[in-house]
């Protein structure tokens, strides 16, 4: 059989290029074995996030401010009650009243003795201006007898008896003005007692200190009033409902008045609000201090209500890596970043947990690639394989149709 000139100049090519393709599909499947026995690890990368601190709080709901309203006269009746737990009242509202016939007796008897000590002022005016016309009466009389005695026309007993009357003119004056003054303080006497019995008679009327909401009611009718300690009513000042919070002393340190708070309440969810006081004391035994948050204020807000929440006391964009990815030891908090597959420890200033990210204050940049749980099996300069925790481990697709197009070639080429 003639052999092609042609296939005698090609055969040795086609066979040198089958050659050539196999030493380099061998060398191919050698790197692919090399790179399949490195340790397998999942990588993420170091994003941005926005991150918090939060501090947990329970406690109950309780008014702001509570009022307690007192009757201000004791021992009367209660013959009307105006109004009842749970209602809205304005300041000055009436909220019961007491009987009055006895307060009115009171009154009209102090208006009486107002007008009498008034009576006794104008009387003792009138004294003093009698007293003072008798001792000018008196004075005069004693000069004219003085001139008399000098001129030798009248006796020295004419003379003692005028110096007498002026004397007594003169006392009777000064009595006269002392009577005044004893009349004036009974007319301010009876103008305070007066004043009292006014307030009495106002005070049957039980009236709203403040405006809110009516928390509670003992008044009963028929009762006498400030026979018991306890208050008539009890109001919430304006209606305002706050939560009392229980934090653990730990904490105390980041809390700041004004710090936004989020409280979940017993049937009616989430509700915003901000810290208006901090604890003062912390109790010996529990470790707790109790605080005060201002909330949002909606319907159904009750005291007594429990509830639970947080307290934000810091928030901020950062630098994030899994929780898992920060590996804490005696040497400190250490990150194991992947550069050109290859591992490389870093050490690393860790800030913030949250939601499962931890914040990185220092030593990694955002977009940087880390392992997403590191390891103290791995040391700097290891070459890893990296892979991604959703697919399973197959060959390469490519690869494989790669080196069956060249195996074809070549037995395509041993053919005459």
């Amino acid at each position: 059989m003639e052999i092609n000139p042609l296939m005698r100049v090609l055969f040795p090519l086609l066979v040198a290029a089958g050659l050539s393709s196999a030493a380099l599909a061998d060398e191919a499947e050698s790197s692919t074995e090399t790179a399949r026995n490195l340790p397998a690890v999942s990588v993420v990368e170091a994003t941005r996030a926005e991150v918090f601190a939060r501090v947990p709080v329970s406690g109950s709901l309780v008014a702001r401010q509570q009022v307690q309203v007192f009757p201000q006269v004791s021992g009367y009746e209660i013959t009307e009650i105006l109004v009842e737990a749970g209602d809205t009242v304005e300041k000055g509202q009436v909220l019961a009243r007491l009987a009055t016939d006895t307060l009115d007796a009171q009154l009209e008897q102090a208006r009486a003795e107002y007008a009498r000590a008034e009576a006794g002022v104008g009387q003792a005016r009138s004294n003093i201006d009698s007293a003072q016309a008798s001792l000018t009466q008196a004075t005069t009389a004693l000069e004219r007898v003085q001139r008399l005695r000098q001129s030798g026309n009248a006796s020295q007993a004419v003379l003692d008896q005028a110096v007498a009357d002026e004397a007594n003119a003169r006392a009777q004056a000064a009595s006269a003005g002392d009577g005044l003054a004893v009349a004036q303080a009974a007319l301010g006497q009876a103008q305070a007692a007066r004043r009292i019995a006014e307030l009495n008679r106002d005070r049957a009327a039980i009236i709203a200190p403040v405006g809110g909401v009516i928390s509670a009611r003992t008044a009963e009718l028929g009762a006498m009033a400030g026979g018991g300690t306890d208050p008539l009513f009890t109001l919430i000042e304006n209606g305002e409902i706050e939560f009392s919070a229980e934090v653990i002393e730990t904490a105390l340190p980041e809390l700041a008045t004004g710090a936004p708070a989020t409280v979940s309440i017993a049937g009616l969810g989430e509700i915003s609000g901000q810290v208006r006081l901090i604890p003062a004391a912390v109790d010996q035994v529990s470790r707790l201090g109790l605080m005060r948050i201002s909330l949002e204020q909606k319907p159904g807000l009750r005291p007594g209500l429990f509830g639970n929440g947080w307290i934000t006391t810091a928030q901020r964009q950062a630098v994030t890596v899994p929780m898992a990815a920060v590996l804490t030891d005696a040497d400190g908090e250490r990150v194991q970043v992947v550069v050109d597959g290859q591992i490389e420890s870093r050490e690393v200033r860790a800030g913030l947990l949250w939601e499962g990210r931890r914040e990185i204050v220092e030593g990694v940049n955002e977009g940087e690639t880390v392992l997403a749980r590191a390891g103290a099996f791995f040391s700097d300069g290891d070459q890893i394989r990296v892979i991604d925790e959703d697919r399973s481990q197959e060959p390469d697709d490519a690869e494989a149709a790669a080196t069956a197009e060249t195996a074809g070639a070549v037995g395509q080429a041993d053919q005459p």
